[in-house]
């Protein structure tokens, strides 16, 4: 298995971890159940990818690993 296998099981658990200190029934609208959850989804995929590929891309170009 690849590093960046193990740096994204780690900074999912990260970004579950902070999004969960969100409240996101403050952001979205009454009855709009389905909408913020899937919000909330691609949200949460978006920050793993770029989170992960900030970290492989900054480690690649410093030559630290």
């Amino acid at each position: 298995m690849s590093v960046k296998f193990f740096v994204y099981l780690f900074i999912t658990i990260i970004v579950v971890w902070a999004m969960d200190s969100v409240n996101i029934n403050a952001i979205f609208k009454k009855n709009k159940v389905m909408q913020a959850r899937v919000f909330y989804f691609l949200l949460g995929l978006a920050m793993i990818y770029l989170i992960t590929n900030f970290i492989m891309d900054f480690f690649e170009y410093s030559k630290i690993i």
